[in-house]
Parts: structure tokens; sequence; C-alpha cells
């Protein structure tokens, strides 16, 4: 019979009792402080201070104008907003 399993991890392993178990032996024994600052994934920095997200509505034409725009480039569509920004309030 197959192992029960509670869905994957974001790397694609099964996420089963024993798994879950193994985890929470780690966490009650505690975790260095250099385990918990390093790094793991997610957005790189885009300067070197933290960035902040600003929320814009698009209408249909715009956003379909700049989901063009991004894949004409290779770009994202956030990369292409910032750009456009920098050009027009003239910013480095």
């Amino acid at each position: 019979m197959a192992k029960k399993t509670h869905g994957t991890t974001a790397s694609g392993v099964p996420i089963t009792d024993e798994l879950v178990a193994e985890l929470a032996e780690k966490a009650e024994a505690g975790y260095g402080v250099d385990e918990i600052l390093r790094r793991r994934g997610g957005r790189p920095p885009i300067g070197s201070v933290a960035a902040t997200v600003e929320s814009v509505r698009l209408d249909p034409d715009l956003r379909e104008a700049l989901s063009r725009r991004a894949e004409r480039d290779h770009e994202t569509t956030s990369s292409v907003i910032r750009k456009a920004l920098r050009e027009y309030l003239d910013v480095a």
C-alpha cells in the first residue's frame, strides 16, 4: 500500500507523516542564527535597500500593450514598468 502524503514541498518532495515528524524534531531541537538568517530563494533584491510594492490599475488596452512589450523585450512586466517610470520621472 502506498504511503499517505499531504501534498508536496516546493521542490516536489512528497510530504509524508515521516517527513512531518522529521521536520518537527528539527524545529524542536532549534536552529542556529546563521541557518535562520541565511537567504533562501525568494525574489532577489532590486537595489541596496528593500523595495516597496505599489499597486496600480490598468485598463485592458494598457495591460495588453504592457504584456506585448514585456514579451517582445524578453522582460517581466514589472521590469518594463520600472524602466518606463524611470524614463518618465527622469530618475537613473
